[in-house]
């Protein structure tokens, strides 16, 4: 296990060829930061992680022996499922929440923020990529893991789980097709979100690299505890191994983005 102030590395097998991603895994603000000005309350919500995913994501990459890259701060702090132009990459207001910490914020502290925490959770990611494709000697599968909550401005979202997407559908449709083979659950097809983020962690380490992946999102009451975690690793885990045991799910092939042109120059890890 290798862990920093920004990101955790579960060490497992990286000739195994996959990588899970957990980009909003803890609520954890450094503590020059205080508690960004609020009240310990909106630290156990949605707003400041994706609640239930990183006991999810130890137990997926214990139980399947693949390597894992978890950030190790609060998305309200700095989202690292943001490009660094992305305007929202720290949020002034959270579903209704002014973060004091976050306004006023000086162009200083931003790119301060972005140096000490953004772009070394996505050199985390990137390293942990590329070892797993040299070790593999092939394209890595690349499965990232989010949680959203069960209603939205009161209005409740009926899916059990979402696979969001741009373009590149080769990991999405058996993913979609193997969480619904059970026939318990209703699984969004980009909703209640649109998959297709310019700079996003997908976008950045795997539209632009032709890497196969998908994100996965899972509704947060039903991870909210030890017994759901477990259903839900039980669930998922012979799913992530039937996807990685197509040959498809390991060759490199750019997608067009719907969010337009790639970079003519690679972005930066």
């Amino acid at each position: 296990m290798n862990v920093s102030p920004v990101f955790e590395i579960l060490e497992g097998r990286l000739d195994a060829g996959v990588v899970l991603l957990a980009d909003h895994a803890t609520n954890i603000v450094p503590e020059p930061y205080g508690r960004l000005g609020l009240p310990d309350s909106a630290f156990g919500r949605h707003i400041a992680y994706d609640i239930g995913i990183e006991p999810l994501t130890r137990q997926l990459a214990a139980r399947l022996g693949v390597p894992a890259v978890m950030s190790r701060f609060s998305r309200l702090l700095i989202d690292p499922n943001r490009g660094e132009d992305d305007p929202t990459i720290i949020m002034r207001i959270s579903d209704g929440a002014i973060i004091p910490g976050n306004h006023p914020i000086t162009p200083e502290e931003w790119q301060h923020r972005i140096a000490t925490y953004h772009r070394p959770y996505h050199q985390a990611v990137s390293e942990v990529i590329a070892s797993v494709a040299e070790a593999s000697g092939k394209a890595p599968l690349v499965l990232s893991l989010h949680s959203y909550t069960p209603a939205w401005k009161g209005v409740p979202r009926p899916w059990h789980a979402a696979v969001l997407w741009d373009t590149d559908e080769r990991a999405v449709r058996p993913l979609i097709d193997g969480l619904e083979a059970s026939g318990d659950i209703l699984v969004g097809d980009n909703e209640p979100y649109d998959g297709a983020l310019k700079g996003d962690t997908m976008y950045r380490h795997c539209m632009v690299t032709g890497i196969p992946h998908a994100l996965l999102e899972v509704r947060q009451d039903l991870i909210a505890d030890e017994s759901g975690v477990a259903a839900w690793a039980d669930r998922l885990a012979p799913i992530f191994e039937r996807l990685n045991a197509d040959p498809m799910l390991h060759e490199y092939q750019i997608h067009a983005s719907r969010t337009g042109p790639y970079p003519i120059q690679p972005i930066a890890p």
